[in-house]
């Protein structure tokens, strides 16, 4: 998940708890609210009232009334409690036979050496009319306020992010392993994201100069190997050629030129890998890829024919390779089909399919070999790992880290599916600028 949708989520749900404990809470809030308003009217009629009684006197202000809905109640008669009395609180009184609950302000005062109640009440239910409307109004505002904060804070966050994500694509998911190309800073004010693309680029710089020394030490070290070897067979041949040399020399230097086949071989094989990594080959070539495949049989059909193996050709005659470079291609199906000879069983079977998903188009190669262990499925394109089947096939190992290579070069994917001792396929995925629909 990215950053970026975390972060959103994570104000998603705090908000949402906010929301869920302000509805909890909003009753017992809006309660309040309307019991302090009240309180405070109250109050407010009480200063009235005591006002009038100041300039109009106190015989002709002795009453008890309430409203015609008996909403508010108002009493001043003379009082026989010596305490002093100011409180606000709920109170029931009867009027006209009806019990109603008031909220009723309370409060005596002396005028005239006499003490005075003075009580003024609201009914409850009135105080309580105010509740839904003002809680509808205050979760509206709410949910408003959410929705706006949460658009806020996603557009924040991703431009807060964005330089990250730019990090990302271009440092990143945006470069071609390991050619990096050149520096180029990503503009950001957010220190942490400053130092981010610097210790990238150091990072980066670091592994491109390593696979840099590691290319030119296989391109400057196949190339160096090559002319000993050569020497070397050469003055072996010419020894061949005397006619003096003994029987058992004769054994001894076959076995010295088979040592020096391998060796030739391997230095080509690593020269061929460097060359391919360091994009030495032009993607111009065109050819069907029933010829191609036609081809790789005419190569390897006497191998073939050793193992009793069936070769099965079915992939469309109107397919046609453009844009790839024909020898490489030729290399990366040999391995290929070479493998699952070499690790085939008598009377086996290979089979080549393809099929079309989508803009992409898939080969297959299929054999009904020994298998791969399923822990060794991820090494087997490493060039530097060899297997015990290798092992004991005499050999060298560079097969698949070649068929990887080219793959890499054309912008193939390789899927590999395998099961011990049932056999193993190699699935090519190839982009729809590789392969063309002939008419």
């Amino acid at each position: 998940m990215k950053l970026e949708t975390k972060l959103t989520l994570f104000n998603t749900l705090s908000k949402l708890v906010i929301v869920v404990l302000f509805v909890l809470l909003l009753p017992s809030l809006i309660k309040n609210i309307n019991q302090n308003f009240t309180d405070s009217k109250l109050r407010k009629q009480k200063n009235k009232l005591l006002q009038i009684i100041k300039s109009s006197g106190v015989n002709d202000q002795v009453y008890a009334t309430y409203s015609p809905l008996k909403e508010e109640y108002y009493s001043l008669d003379e009082d026989s409690i010596d305490e002093k009395l100011d409180t606000i609180k709920n109170e029931p009184r009867k009027i006209e036979g009806d019990t109603i609950q008031y909220r009723i302000l309370s409060y005596n005062f002396v005028v005239k050496h006499k003490n005075y109640l003075l009580e003024i009440g609201k009914s409850v239910d009135t105080i309580g009319e105010t509740t839904s409307p003002l809680q509808n109004i205050a979760f509206a505002i709410l949910i408003g306020m959410v929705l706006l904060t949460l658009l806020v804070d996603q557009l924040y966050t991703g431009y807060v992010l964005r330089p990250l994500n730019l990090i990302i694509r271009t440092k990143l998911i945006g470069r071609k392993f390991p050619n990096f190309g050149s520096y180029v800073e990503v503009k950001t004010t957010t220190s942490d994201f400053k130092y981010l693309d610097i210790s990238i680029h150091k990072m980066v710089e670091t592994i491109e100069e390593t696979f840099q020394k590691e290319r030119e030490f296989i391109s400057n070290a196949s190339h160096e190997i090559m002319t000993p070897i050569s020497i070397l067979q050469s003055k072996i041949e010419n020894m061949f050629a005397e006619e003096d040399i003994a029987d058992e020399l004769k054994v001894r230097l076959l076995e010295m030129q088979k040592i020096l086949n391998r060796l030739k071989s391997i230095t080509k094989t690593l020269l061929l890998i460097s060359q391919i990594e360091n994009e030495q080959f032009l993607k111009e070539d065109k050819i069907t890829v029933a010829a191609m495949l036609n081809d790789v049989y005419e190569e390897i059909s006497i191998r073939l024919q050793d193992k009793n193996i069936n070769y099965e050709l079915a992939v469309p005659q109107n397919w046609v390779f453009v844009h790839i470079n024909k020898f490489l291609m030729f290399n990366l199906f040999f391995n290929l089909v070479n493998n699952a000879t070499k690790y085939n069983r008598k009377n086996g079977s290979i089979k080549i399919t393809g099929t079309q998903e989508n803009n992409l188009f898939v080969i297959s190669v299929i054999d009904t070999g020994i298998g791969i262990d399923a822990i060794d499925i991820p090494f087997i394109f490493n060039r530097f790992k060899k297997f015990r089947q290798s092992l004991q096939e005499d050999s060298f190992g560079l097969g698949l880290p070649i068929v990887k290579s080219i793959a890499v070069f054309h912008h193939i994917e390789i899927d590999v599916k395998s099961e011990k001792d049932a056999g193993t396929t190699f699935k090519l995925v190839f982009p729809a600028a590789l392969i063309e629909i002939a008419s």
